[in-house]
Formats: C-alpha cells, sequence, structure tokens
C-alpha cells in the first residue's frame, strides 16, 4: 500500500483506492512532491488486484486542484534555476499514464479545476463535473502557455471552441466542459458522496449512471457561430480584427479580454495548439508543450505574469513585448527549441515500449 504524504491522501475502501489532493488552503494547488505521490500511488494500485477503480478528489470545499504551485515556479525562474522543469518531466509523464492507466480512473471535477488539475483529471477515462464545476487553461493570464496536455484536449475540441478557451483562459461550466471534451459526466454536487459509496462496491460505469444526468444550459453553443468564423484566422492579431468587426457584443468584449493577456503568450499558444492538431498522440503533444513550457521560463513574460496575479496582486502585467505586433515570428519559434536539459521524449518511449512487445514492458 503507497504511504502517501500530508499533501496526498491515500486510502482503499471496497474495492476503490481514492488519491486525494490535500492542501485545500491553496485549492489544492500541485507540488512535485504532490506529482511523485500520486504516480506511486497508481503504481501500487494498478497491480493490486482487489483496487478495480482509482478516485482522484480535492480536499476542501473550493476545488479538485487549481493548477500547479505557480509562486514555485516564479522563484524558480527568477533565478535561472531548473526546479520547474524537473516538475513538469514528472508532471506531463504522470498526465501520459494517467491517459493510459489500464483501470477506470474516475475524476471528481468539482469546484475550480484549472490548470496542473485540467491534467490531472480531464486524460482520466470517467471524468465528473457538477454545476459547481469551473474548467479551465488560464496560462495566457500569466505569461503561459496551456500545458499538462491541455492544447491535446482543446485542440480536439469542436469547430474553433477549443482555440477560444485556450486563448481568452475562460472557465467553462458543466455543460459546456462536457461539450469541449474535458469531462464525460454530469452529477449534482449534492450526489457526490452517494457517488463515493457506489464506487466502492459497482464498477465505475455502473455506478457514475446511478446519479448522472443532463447538465445546466452552457453558453459556448449560443457563441458557437461567431468563435468558428473568428478563431480560424492566420494570426491572433487577425483574430482580434474579426471579433472586433463581428458586430457581436460577446467577440468585442472577447477582443478587449485576448488584448489584457501577453501577446507572447498568445502567439505561442496559438501555434501550440495548430501544431498539437496535426499530432495523433497525447505524447507527442506533451513533449512539444514541453518545449514551450522550458522556453518560457526564459523570457521575460512568466515571472511578470505571476508576480502580477500572485505575489503582488497588482494585476497590471507590464508584458515584453507589449503588444502583439511586437512579437516577432523568431520569438515564437525560439520557444519550440529543444530546451537545455534535453527533450521530454515520451513519444519516442512509448514507441520503443510497443516494439519491445507487451511481454518486455516494465
Amino acid at each position: 500500500m503507497p504511504t502517501g504524504t500530508a499533501d496526498v491522501l491515500l486510502r482503499t475502501e471496497g474495492r476503490a483506492g481514492f488519491l486525494t489532493l490535500n492542501r485545500p488552503r491553496a485549492i489544492n494547488a500541485l507540488t512535485h512532491a504532490m506529482v511523485l505521490a500520486a504516480d506511486e500511488a497508481l503504481t501500487a494500485w494498478e497491480h493490486d488486484p482487489a483496487v478495480t477503480t482509482v478516485v482522484i478528489e480535492g480536499a476542501g470545499e473550493r476545488g479538485l486542484c487549481a493548477g500547479g504551485d505557480i509562486r514555485a515556479i516564479h522563484d524558480d525562474a527568477r533565478t535561472g534555476g531548473s526546479a520547474s522543469a524537473a516538475f513538469w518531466r514528472d508532471e506531463y509523464r504522470l498526465n501520459a499514464r494517467i491517459a493510459r492507466y489500464p483501470k477506470p480512473y474516475v475524476a471528481l471535477m468539482d469546484g475550480i479545476v484549472m490548470g496542473g488539475g485540467v491534467g490531472l483529471s480531464a486524460h482520466g477515462s470517467v471524468r465528473v463535473v457538477t454545476e459547481r464545476s469551473r474548467v479551465a487553461m488560464p496560462e495566457t493570464g500569466i505569461g503561459f502557455v496551456p500545458d499538462v496536455g491541455g492544447t491535446y484536449l482543446l485542440g480536439r475540441a469542436p469547430g474553433e471552441l477549443g482555440t477560444h478557451l485556450a486563448l481568452t483562459g475562460a472557465p467553462v461550466g458543466a455543460a459546456d466542459a462536457i461539450l469541449t471534451g474535458l469531462a464525460d459526466h454530469f452529477v449534482p454536487s449534492a450526489e457526490l458522496p452517494s457517488l463515493v459509496r457506489d464506487l466502492t462496491r459497482l464498477p465505475a460505469d455502473e455506478a457514475v449512471a446511478r446519479h448522472a444526468g443532463a447538465a445546466p444550459p452552457g453558453v459556448l453553443p449560443e457563441q458557437r457561430e461567431w468563435i468558428d468564423a473568428c478563431y480560424p484566422a492566420e494570426t491572433v492579431e487577425a483574430v482580434v480584427r474579426r471579433l472586433l468587426a463581428s458586430g457581436v457584443p460577446a467577440a468585442k468584449e472577447t477582443a478587449t479580454t485576448l488584448l489584457a493577456k501577453s501577446p507572447t503568450a498568445l502567439k505561442a499558444t496559438l501555434a501550440t495548439l495548430r501544431r498539437a492538431r496535426t499530432l495523433a498522440t497525447l505524447e507527442e503533444v506533451l513533449d512539444l508543450e514541453f518545449r514551450v513550457s522550458c522556453g518560457s521560463l526564459t523570457g521575460p513574460d512568466l515571472v511578470e505574469g505571476i508576480r502580477a496575479q500572485v505575489v503582488d496582486k497588482d494585476r497590471n502585467p507590464r508584458w515584453s513585448p507589449p503588444t502583439l505586433p511586437e512579437v516577432t515570428d523568431e520569438e515564437v519559434d525560439r520557444l519550440f527549441a529543444e530546451p537545455a536539459g534535453g527533450d521530454l521524449g515520451l513519444a519516442a518511449a512509448r514507441r520503443a515500449a510497443a516494439e519491445r512487445g507487451p511481454r518486455d514492458r516494465p
């Protein structure tokens, strides 16, 4: 039985193994130690015949997980350290593992589920949202790019909905999370305790089916027309021009939202998302995102964005360059270079494992 940590509580009950993220004051923000503890638990439960379902949940009332510990990333980036890259290596490997986990992996996506929280949940095989769910990849607001496989997920959303969510960082509720492929089932939050009890004694699909129903209507279907018309533009500048010229008030508000984000992060996000759409596997996309994440550590906007939003909280980031036209193609291309510490290599490792065959795999 894995031991867990103070920040990752583990228990088995009946047929289920429960992994509880336990930093409620920080909305269960993810640290490197938590990633390693979660991976250890998945290893133990994968080989434990008594555990037939794994459940991930968040402690407290605010949400499953608000993302990675961005204060730690801020401090590491300011000093030119290597801790963030090491964290992402293990985090992205965990994301890939969750997507291929051989047992039902049930994510209870109640409350806030953002950034790294999406990586821990939306790659799972059974993803449950409630009326309290707020699911988002808000990275452009801190000078970063959606990672943890976020561009893989959003790149496969219907039409241009994923592009809209990736660039704006807008949170979605239950119905829109299901529409965009970030979740599967709606269960009222009041029924979560009953669902948890059923997961300890029933197959995961049967347990969820007992409680799932129709989610309250979302907002994306009514916005789909202008989103699909504006976001196929070749550049972020062209997207903004289309939004402003659309004549739709919500589209014009979205243009204002975009112009407040990091210009470099917006251009890098659009480039990453479009490259992700051409890749066949999550592992390939995570390899791509790892390059961009490491590249972002060497630019000014990530540190500045976290400073403005989390450290000083003045909500007034000074982006560099400050406008979209000033961000050159060369600056964006630089983010896709191989990191100094080497590539992530998930896709190559998966190909090698496939060539060895199942008997030879670790």
